[in-house]
């Protein structure tokens, strides 16, 4: 074995023993087995179904896709289906037990640290090789796939957390940042010109984010950090959700049905705003981004404002373009991994960081925190993009084109820094609230 492919076994197992623990400690952990088989939310599944799942997706694509070996439990597959059964169907399944799901995944991931010591991983190939032409293991793909798999449903599980209803389970691991720095302008203007947006050579990437592609844009202006709490406030105490003139008619029919007034989450109480926050009752902090928003909410914000939501392209040449150089890095500041220096991620704290809190993390261009604190929503339709090809299966991306999910980019603080990059797509419904959502505006230059 190779000195690379040796040092890329060991990143993957150190990986795959954090996301566990990190399942675990949302689960097993923190919570008791009544819970863990609760269904808290009609949006959501049963945690202790998130649980099982993880592993099963393990079993198949590592075990069985990856490393040839034979089901271990091929007669629970279609309990896990994520297709087959709808979120608020799952707490009637004859799902496993807390244990049982224990005891299933641990069996699963001994066998595949077995397959890890064995397999070959290919090498990542030349960019002009790469599109369409990827296998499981290039690269350690399916390692990585399933690592983001696992952590993207950490993530979902948190949001079934914040609507659970109880006393608080989740502890706050990490301090406070470093004091915020002002922004030196409220915007940066982008210039016009091209950009390449997506990738072909990322070993972490996903099938959406490929090919990479140039994409040509007039000069705009963007905003240099996250619609704060206080910025929004303003919006509701200017009657925002009273006022049609700001929403879409689909929005409009939204918040008539919901009847919304504020964030989900939100409570009025004597002359300010509280939140609810992990089963916490808490002052809604001004200085940090705003969360627990639809696109249609951020879309009515972004109208009062005088501006509107980036389109999907607008937000990753913001986040990745150098003029210096004239090449799409990584991440904003640069194509090293994200720290706690950079940006907040990873469950560090349980919210989003004060606005100006990782000015190390700033794109070229100025702008900031485009990487964790609040997934932002943009103007943008979920697509493919030119030359997709579907990699390693249809249901991950391409049944979601064009159905109406918008697309949110650069993570929250509920992200793992294994699952975010400055190409990664995000995807949901206009209407989805209880995810960490926030957003930040642009306005064509062409209005100065």
């Amino acid at each position: 074995m190779s000195l690379e492919q040796e040092r890329a076994k060991e990143r993957i197992a150190a990986e795959l023993d954090r996301s566990r623990r990190r399942s675990n400690g949302l689960t097993l952990d923190t919570l008791d087995e009544g819970d863990l088989l609760a269904q808290h939310s009609p949006l959501m599944s049963p945690l202790v179904w998130d649980l099982a799942h993880i592993g099963n997706y393990e079993e198949q694509w590592l075990l069985r896709a990856a490393g040839g070996r034979e089901a271990l439990r091929p007669d629970i597959d279609g309990l896990y289906d994520a297709f087959e059964n709808p979120r608020a169907d799952r707490v009637a399944l004859p799902l496993l037990r807390p244990e049982e799901a224990r005891d299933y995944n641990d069996r699963v991931r001994r066998e595949v640290l077995d397959t890890l010591d064995t397999v070959d991983l290919g090498p990542v190939p030349r960019p002009r090789e790469a599109a369409g032409k990827r296998s499981l293991l290039e690269a350690g793909f399916v390692f990585h796939m399933v690592i983001q798999h696992e952590h993207m449903h950490d993530e979902t599980m948190l949001a079934t957390h914040q609507l659970r209803r109880g006393a608080p389970v989740l502890l706050e691991e990490g301090g406070p940042p470093a004091a915020p720095s002002p922004p030196a302008a409220g915007e940066v203007l982008v210039p016009a010109g091209p950009f390449t947006m997506g990738t072909d050579d990322d070993p972490w990437s996903y099938d959406n984010e490929r090919s990479a592609h140039t994409v040509d844009l007039d000069a705009y202006w963007i905003d240099t950090d996250p619609v704060t709490n206080a910025a929004y406030t303003e919006f509701v105490a200017d009657g925002g959700y009273r006022d049609p003139r700001w929403w879409t008619d689909r929005g409009w029919e939204w918040r008539r049905q919901r009847d919304a007034v504020a964030p989900a989450f939100w409570a009025r109480e004597g002359g300010g705003w509280t939140r609810r926050r992990f089963g916490r009752q808490e002052d809604v902090p001004p200085e940090q981004p705003v969360q627990h928003v639809s696109f249609h909410e951020a879309q009515a914000y972004a109208r009062w404002a005088g501006k509107r939501l980036p389109t999907e392209a607008e937000w990753e040449k913001a986040a990745r373009f150098d003029p210096a150089t004239g090449r799409s890095r990584r991440f904003p500041w640069g194509d090293e991994e994200p720290t706690a220096r950079h940006a907040n991620l990873g469950q560090r704290a349980l919210g989003p960081h004060p606005v100006g809190s990782h000015p190390d993390g700033a794109s070229p261009l100025g702008v900031r925190q485009l990487i964790g604190d609040v997934w932002e929503w943009t103007s943008t339709t979920f697509h493919g993009y030119p030359g997709f090809a579907s990699f390693p299966y249809r249901e991950y991306s391409e049944v979601f084109f064009d159905d109406g999910y918008k697309v949110l980019r650069g993570g929250s603080w509920a992200t793992h820094p294994t699952a975010v990059r400055s190409t990664f797509r995000n995807w949901d419904h206009p209407v989805r609230r209880q995810i960490f959502s926030g957003f930040r505006c642009a306005r064509d230059a062409g209005r100065d």
